[in-house]
């Protein structure tokens, strides 16, 4: 398996500790994570340790009755330094590989959300998939924006 990254940034409409409450309101990005159910299923709900599963697909309001419709990604919180950086390790059997947030406060009304995934795969199939995740993850992002106006 080849290790393939895919990284976006965007500018926020706040200031930073803003962004990280909203960011790290795991159940919360629900509401903006394009077509994801977003649950945490451990007894630590912020900060390491942290275990977090998303499950995307067509039907994730009804999940997991219709949960093969979709995938479930299981991840763990690994590093936590509010209000900057956020670490996970994805640990399900299907996605696996690191994911990353870091914010940078640019002013007192503007923070940059640097996002970025290490996904273990083949590099064929990760080639095949990239520009969907992109896609998937830059419409997120421009919804997670819109949520902070």
């Amino acid at each position: 398996m080849a290790d393939n990254s895919i990284a976006l940034s965007i500018s926020l409409p706040c200031e930073i500790n803003k962004a990280w409450e909203a960011i790290t309101d795991w159940q919360q990005q629900s509401n903006w994570m394009l077509q994801t159910r977003v649950t945490v299923t451990s007894q630590i709900v912020n900060g390491p340790g942290t275990e977090i599963s998303a499950f995307s697909g067509p039907l994730h309001h009804w999940y997991p009755r219709f949960r093969f419709f979709g995938i479930v990604d299981t991840m763990v919180v690994t590093t936590w330094t509010p209000p900057f950086l956020c670490e996970v390790l994805h640990t399900g059997s299907i996605i696996q590989g690191t994911g990353r947030f870091e914010l940078v406060s640019v002013s007192p009304n503007e923070t940059r959300f640097d996002w970025s995934e290490v996904i273990y795969a083949p590099r064929v199939i990760f080639t095949l998939i990239k520009p969907a995740i992109y896609l998937g993850v830059l419409i997120s992002l421009q919804r997670f924006r819109r949520t902070l106006r």
